[in-house]
């Protein structure tokens, strides 16, 4: 597989330094250990909203640092979860007072040592929260995860969370907001192609010309099922059809209580989607899909959803938390009520989200 890159190991690192250059007016990078934040951090007063994970999925979560939206961003290797001392220092960098709030995505992984960093956070007097992003209908387990796989609905609990912050929400509030998204938000996905992790350089799996993975994984885990290529309209109704007919979904997740001062079982359930529901809609390119594509995906998710009473009233549509270079897409249907709502259309300026500003 042939790609831009000098040494497959400095693939991270370099990539790093390019958008440094590319974007300094709004964020700085730190190497040692390895972290992106906002050029202006840290804001006093203000809680300080912190995600990250595996490089290869750009431009989450990097490319998301900036005002508005997050204050710093963890990227580990390609595929690879980022480690506790990343966050630790990405946490003393930003802190202003208000305390962190840590976006995890629900992978073994990223769920340890976010966890690890909140207690070395908080040995050192930081006031650190976790909430899980558990979104995926595809599966329930996966390769990396016990329970959903946390996708699209991170992006947008990132831009909902931060716009809170920047109004003065206090960390319990963003964190029960980030929670309200999470519990609003569902996902699916699906591969046209695998993708190719520089340092292994050979595709992740193998896929048929006239094949496709339904419900597959941001790093390539296995979806639901592979079935023929279809056409666009067919894969779209597909993906859709598992959104709105998805039941409730309840789970137990860790969460550090303040009050005990320590890790907690929280029950939390989400509901389906109703019609009437008002929904944000979001169409994601994994990597190789053209923005022409994803708009034939959306004008069929768009028809679909006035057949089933789902208003759509705010979208987003592009690569936004990508595989590499992987072919498809995936569809989030976001619920909104109206500080959601608000809080979307707050102005934002990151290296990859802008608008308002």
């Amino acid at each position: 597989m042939k790609k831009l890159i000098n040494q497959p190991e400095n693939f991270v690192r370099e990539s790093l330094e390019g958008m440094a250059v590319a974007h300094g007016d709004l964020i700085k990078v730190n190497y040692e250990p390895t972290f992106v934040y906002r050029a202006d951090a840290p804001i006093q007063g203000k809680v300080a909203i912190i995600s990250g994970g595996g490089s290869g999925h750009e431009p989450m979560h990097a490319g998301f640092v900036g005002d508005g939206m997050l204050d710093a961003a963890c990227p580990g290797e390609v595929f690879t979860s980022p480690t506790p001392d990343q966050m630790l220092a990405a946490a003393q960098q930003v802190d202003g007072g208000a305390g962190i709030l840590y976006i995890v995505k629900n992978y073994s992984g990223d769920l340890m040592n976010f966890e690890m960093a909140t207690e070395l956070a908080r040995s050192e007097g930081i006031r650190t929260l976790n909430i899980i992003i558990d979104d995926d209908v595809a599966v329930k387990d996966s390769l990396y995860t016990q329970g959903r796989r946390g996708v699209g609905t991170t992006v947008l609990a990132e831009k909902i969370c931060g716009a809170a912050a920047k109004q003065g929400y206090d960390l319990q509030q963003v964190a029960s907001l980030c929670r309200k998204v999470n519990l609003h938000g569902r996902s699916v996905g699906v591969a046209l192609s695998s993708c190719t992790v520089p340092m292994k350089g050979t595709p992740t799996f193998a896929l048929g010309d006239d094949e496709i993975e339904l419900g597959i994984g941001i790093h390539g885990e296995p979806g639901r099922e592979r079935v023929a290529m279809k056409s666009v309209d067919e894969i779209t109704e597909i993906l859709v059809e598992s959104l709105t007919d998805d039941t409730a979904y309840s789970r137990t997740v860790r969460e550090w209580n303040e009050a005990t001062e320590g890790w907690v079982d929280v029950e939390l359930l989400n509901k389906p989607l109703q019609k009437g529901d008002r929904i944000l809609a979001f169409v994601n390119s994994m990597g190789g899909t053209p923005i022409s594509e994803l708009y034939l995906v959306y004008r069929k998710l768009a028809e679909i959803c006035e057949q089933e009473g789902l208003q759509i009233v705010r979208n987003l549509i592009g690569p936004y938390i990508t595989s590499l270079e992987m072919q498809g897409c995936s569809i989030t249907l976001l619920k909104l009520d109206d500080e959601m709502l608000r809080l979307w259309d707050a102005p934002v300026k990151t290296p990859s989200l802008r608008w308002g500003m």
